[in-house]
């Protein structure tokens, strides 16, 4: 005789519907079964099917659209988007993103001053507290793309340039002042998944499980100096990215 199932009945039906995304049952993008027949399914009342339902948003196997109802979200399948990652010097001297994506700020991003905190000061190798010129941006691209965009470049770089009186334009016009200044430049990207914070899953509309991939990338010289660093936050559900070797 069978050992009967003892777990709570919110989490049968969560394990029962996640064994159905993850063996293709439930194929990404499909719905899945309505609140009334799973409550139907396992005896029990609606309130458990949101709370097993509420374990897969959180592990970010399944989307609720409203409206519409429970979507299936495989971890095996395809992303919609491939990105590929790098900068490119245009025959005109200006520098472009590698996967060709304009991007569009929400707002004209103003430069302020902050202090270097410790993580950011170790990668641009300058004393934690020094001063530097900060940009931050919302972006938005064709179709529905959004990312976080934000730059640093330290005070001490702008040593003896014009840029000691006046700020410097936000990457990537950027690239092209540093150039001007005589600058070869060479790009070095830090890349990591993380889970958002919620002022960042509300400004890129995350759904909720999804993790955020954070990429840090490192402007320097060909001597390995530092000369500015770029933080940008990108949605991680329906996206991969990718990087010649």
């Amino acid at each position: 005789m069978p050992q009967e199932n003892t777990q709570p009945k919110y989490r049968q039906i969560a394990d029962y519907l996640r064994r159905g995304i993850l063996d293709g049952t439930y194929p990404a993008g499909q719905p899945l079964p309505s609140e009334e027949a799973l409550a139907k399914q396992f005896g029990v009342t609606r309130p458990a099917v949101r709370q097993g339902l509420a374990e897969l948003r959180a592990s970010g196997l399944v989307e609720v659209i409203m409206g519409r109802g429970t979507f299936a979200r495989s971890p095996h399948s395809r992303p919609s988007l491939t990105r590929p990652r790098g900068v490119r010097r245009t025959p005109q001297g200006t520098y472009a993103e590698a996967d060709g994506i304009t991007w569009t700020a929400h707002e004209e991003p103003l430069a302020t001053r902050t202090d270097a905190p410790l993580a950011l000061a170790d990668l641009l190798r300058i004393p934690p507290g020094e001063p530097l010129y900060t940009y931050d941006a919302l972006e938005t691209a064709a179709p529905g793309l959004r990312q976080l965009h934000r730059t640093y470049v330290p005070f001490s770089v702008l040593v003896d340039t014009k840029y000691e009186t006046e700020a410097p334009p936000p990457a990537p016009q950027l690239y092209t002042a540093l150039s001007d200044l005589g600058h070869e430049l060479h790009f070095t990207e830090y890349l990591r998944p993380r889970m958002p914070l919620p002022d960042q899953a509300q400004a890129l509309r995350l759904p909720e499980g999804v993790p955020l991939l954070t990429i840090l990338r490192v402007t320097h010289t060909p001597e390995d100096k530092p000369l500015a660093l770029e933080e940008f936050h990108l949605p991680g559900n329906d996206l991969e990215l990718s990087y010649p070797l």
